[in-house]
């Protein structure tokens, strides 16, 4: 109930003040300890319980946890047809602008949650979105210990054993390499027997989380720089000339990746005009090889090892800012931190069944054209980025007919693309309107492609209901 009578006149100005004091303090730009750094991601999840979780995915050489932030309307549950996200900042401990970023975005999607936002909402319930602020904690200490102002451009880079993390994946480019021609072995390269033992417990707990999460688009955030550089990092010509460290080595999907990094170099503030920190890089994005080889990066092992599209974005010159230049970089990056993890949705989607509606995990999806294949998740379920254009799709898994169909991507939400067999002994229309699935019968059934659904449709629809209002809606027509 309201305050009334004569202390009303002053409760209002004072409730008022302490409202703006708490917002003020909520967003204030400031470098995070780690202490510091974990309360602010317990004060996100206790203003917005009930779409974030916190987690940790394992702990640093010095025993600090890796906390993950998720934003999700079911947290902790993955959603058929629903896509995972991630941002990891703060891989090399000296780089500290990312870890503040995230843990600003962390604020900001929360408070616009709050605040009845239509773009965030429906952000949140389409999207599982991961968020860790810092991957190299301990660096991060070593690099705040000496401040903005110290004169060690390299303190905190590495982790507390003294290895840069960023050249401690296993090298799966090599393998791919070796195999004859760069369109090789490409997707879901087996690690080696003895990776665990050569790696850093910080990439450890990496690898196990990425291989735990079916993640469909990433973003690992640094300093030094200010570019988005996207895959491959690793050069195939580094290994017949050592002396040779540049040379444009691109993906099977170097089209889509070069549309991902304009994605955030034009949304952010300047990353777009190229000339940042005294390079140029047109248009803000650079292919990683082309800039400067590098093995064993975590950009690459992405791509090579799982289903998730990563790059890796450049964002301030100066590697530990002053708190005064905080506010700035993040006006600067706000927008194109939304803008990247809305990418997630371009492209097409599906579920991967057999005949009683049995999600089949670990099914191949090709597109035709395309040298890198995804693969299905634990549910069934799918998801393959795309450019506009239409595509020919097969969807394989052992024991199991391929089954092939045509899709058409549009510029908005993904086209939902699935497949299953008519359970009858006639193939009728009723049946065709439905989503087609693999199917054990030795026959192939004709496809039917559902067009996408307008964004509108997609915000009211929970990701569980999206396949069967997909079918109802063909089945009426």
């Amino acid at each position: 109930m309201p305050p009334r009578g004569p202390m009303a006149g002053w409760l209002r100005p004072l409730a008022g003040t302490l409202l703006l004091l708490e917002v003020a303090a909520a967003v204030s730009f400031l470098h995070h300890r780690y202490e510091e750094m974990v309360r602010a991601l317990f004060r996100v999840q206790s203003e917005c319980p009930y779409v974030t979780r916190i987690y940790s995915i394992g702990r640093s050489v010095e025993g600090r946890h890796l906390y993950v932030l998720e934003f999700s309307d079911y947290p902790g549950i993955h959603e058929p047809l629903e896509p995972e996200f991630k941002y990891v900042g703060n891989m090399h401990g000296n780089e500290v602008l990312g870890r503040e970023l995230l843990l600003q975005l962390s604020e900001f999607l929360c408070e616009e949650y709050r605040r009845g936002s239509e773009r965030v909402t429906r952000l949140l319930h389409d999207t599982r979105i991961h968020i860790m602020p810092s991957m190299n904690p301990d660096g991060y200490e070593v690099a705040a210990n000496q401040g903005p102002d110290g004169i060690g451009y390299l303190t905190g880079r590495n982790n507390a054993n003294g290895v840069d993390l960023n050249r401690n994946f296993p090298d799966l480019n090599t393998f791919m390499y070796y195999s004859g021609e760069i369109s090789g072995p490409n997707h879901h390269i087996p690690l080696p027997d003895n990776w665990k033992s050569q790696v850093e417990p910080e990439t450890l707990a990496v690898i196990q989380w990425i291989g735990s999460y079916n993640f469909v688009l990433s973003a690992n955030l640094h300093g030094g720089a200010v570019v988005a550089n996207y895959p491959y990092d690793k050069s195939q010509d580094q290994r017949f000339r050592s002396h040779r460290r540049t040379a444009n080595t691109p993906t099977p999907d170097d089209k889509l990746f070069q549309k991902l990094a304009k994605t955030y170099s034009y949304a952010h503030g300047w990353m777009h005009r190229g000339w940042n920190c005294g390079d140029y890089f047109v248009d803000g994005i650079t292919n990683g090889a082309s800039w400067y080889s590098l093995s064993k990066g975590m950009q690459d092992f992405n791509y090579l090892y799982t289903n998730c599209f990563e790059i890796t974005l450049e964002l301030s010159c100066n590697k530990f800012p002053p708190k005064e230049d905080l506010e700035r970089q993040w006006m600067a990056n706000r927008e194109a931190l939304v803008a990247f993890i809305e990418e997630i949705h371009q492209g097409i989607k599906g579920m991967v069944t057999d005949e009683n509606n049995n999600g089949i995990a670990g099914a191949v999806i090709s597109v035709q054209g395309i040298s890198h294949d995804v693969t299905s998740g634990e549910m069934g379920d799918y998801f393959r980025l795309l450019l506009p254009g239409t595509y020919t799709i097969t969807a394989s898994a052992e024991g199991y007919q391929p089954q092939t169909v045509t899709a058409t991507v549009g510029p908005a939400a993904p086209s939902l693309v699935s497949q299953t067999q008519d359970s009858s002994s006639s193939q009728g229309e009723g049946n065709a309107m439905c989503p087609r699935f693999l199917t054990r019968q030795p026959q192939l059934h004709r496809a039917v492609v559902l067009a996408p659904m307008s964004s509108a449709q997609l915000g009211l629809l929970s990701n569980r209901a999206l396949l069967r209002a997909a079918c109802a809606t063909r089945n009426k027509l």
